[in-house]
Order: C-alpha cells, then structure tokens, then sequence
C-alpha cells in the first residue's frame, strides 16, 4: 500500500488524498468519520482532503437529511482522468520548456559537459530524432551497437554519413574504419561523435569507457570535428586504392607527428 500511495502521489495527488482514495476504493458509501478511521487521516483534516477530491471530480458525495457519504468514482474512470491531466501538462510543459530551450540556443553558442551513461545514450537518441537533413558520425562498435536502432531508424528520411570502428553490418553509407595498430591496441579509448544537421553535437569517449561527452552548438566545434570526420574517412579510402605500404607509412608517421 505504501508504494501504491507514493506512485498516486507522483501522479499529483498529496498524501493525504491518495490515501482517502484507495481507502474508498476499498469501502465506498461511507462517513467522512469512517473514512478517517479507515486512512489514518486526522479527523480535523478529513472534511478537507474530501472536499478537495469532490471538486477534482475523483471523489462522489452524497448528502440526504441523516448524513453525509462519500463514495469512489470508479478505478477506471478514475485512471482516465489522471492520465488526461497527465497528458494535458505533459503538453504544456513540454511547450513552453522547448521554447525556454530555443531562446537559449538563439541567446549564444555553449559546450556543455555531459555525465552518465544513460543521459548520454538518451541525448543522442534525441539529437537522432531531431534530425531533418544529414547525420555525421564516428563510432566504435559499443556505441554504434547501443544506438543501431536509433541510426537506421533516422537513415530512413535523412543521408548518414561517417565511420565506424570494427562494427558489423552497419549502414551501407558508412565507412568501415581499417584495423591499424593504434586501433588494435586494448589501452586505446572508444571515442565517438554524433553530429546532426551541422547544428547540434555530442562528443566523448563511449559511455562504456567512461560516462562523459559534451553537447555543443558552437559552429567552430561542429566545423572542426565533422572535418576531422571527412578527413578520416578520406584517409581510409584512400588506402583501400593503394598498397599496403601506406599503412605502415601513416603508423610511422603518426608517432613522430604526436611524439609516440
């Protein structure tokens, strides 16, 4: 009972509501007294709370020259209108927060850090449905796989693009990374980028990794990264059109370009 009174309250009932509720549920048609007895409400308070319901409409009075009763709408009709209340405000809120949220992204251009591995994975799936011209992304395996339904769901209306690391059967508009000895390595972190319509992105290591990514709407971040994305893409192209001693070129040319 206790979790059933804690569950109506977070449907915007208070405590002592929910429990004069479930108490009618259980016996209806009866005094404001035994309601009270029956809930644990303090008879000072009962008049109150059972007044509040009537005018929420959950709760029937009836009044006749011995006394008063009360009585439970029915459960079913009782669940209709939480969950058009519920609706309702869903609306409302969801309205004017997403306009708050577009004066803020007009207002300037932010990074912001971004923690937990589901709020990570949850943000994405957002910024995917958000999507109306073109997604660019880079991932590894673990990511790509978290949000493969997400990706292929969006492939339907919109061009994805970019690469992924050592992920089967992944889009076909997708580059497969090669193996290289850097990517090989178990010491080397899973990194991954979303980027959608060249206006929002979210950046980090997978949340597998560590549970940190960044959301940005600042052009430069987006120019960069979605440049550094075509430039790895262009890169294993063009080693797939040349032999395999351009591979073991680039190796040696990144460790002495990052001092390795």
């Amino acid at each position: 009972m206790d979790e059933l009174i804690a569950q109506l309250k977070e449907l915007g009932l208070t405590e002592y509501e929910a429990k004069a509720y479930t108490a009618l549920v259980q016996n209806s048609h009866v005094s404001a007294y035994q309601v009270s007895k029956n809930s644990g409400i303090p008879r000072a308070r009962i008049y109150d709370i059972l007044n509040g319901l009537v005018e929420k409409g959950f709760v029937l009075k009836e009044e006749t020259a011995d006394q008063t009763t009360y009585s439970s709408i029915p459960v079913e009709m009782f669940l209709q209108q939480i969950q058009q209340r519920w609706q309702s405000n869903f609306t409302s809120i969801s309205d004017q927060l997403e306009k708050l949220e577009m004066k803020e992204q007009e207002a300037e251009s932010k990074v912001l850090m971004l923690k937990g591995k589901q709020t990570i994975v949850n943000y994405c799936q957002t910024l995917l449905k958000k999507a109306e011209t073109k997604v660019i992304l880079s991932m590894w395996e673990d990511m790509y796989d978290t949000l493969r339904e997400d990706i292929e769901e969006v492939s339907q209306h919109v061009e994805v693009h970019g690469i992924t690391l050592y992920v089967e059967e992944h889009l076909a508009s997708i580059d497969m990374h090669r193996a290289t000895h850097y990517t090989r390595k178990t010491s080397t972190p899973h990194w991954f980028i979303l980027s959608v319509d060249g206006q929002e992105m979210i950046y980090g290591h997978s949340p597998s990794n560590q549970e940190t990514a960044f959301i940005t709407n600042d052009p430069v971040h987006i120019y960069l990264l979605e440049d550094y994305i075509w430039h790895d893409v262009l890169i294993n192209r063009l080693v797939k059109r040349d032999d395999n001693e351009l591979e073991d070129w680039i190796a040696k040319e990144r460790k002495a370009f990052f001092l390795e």
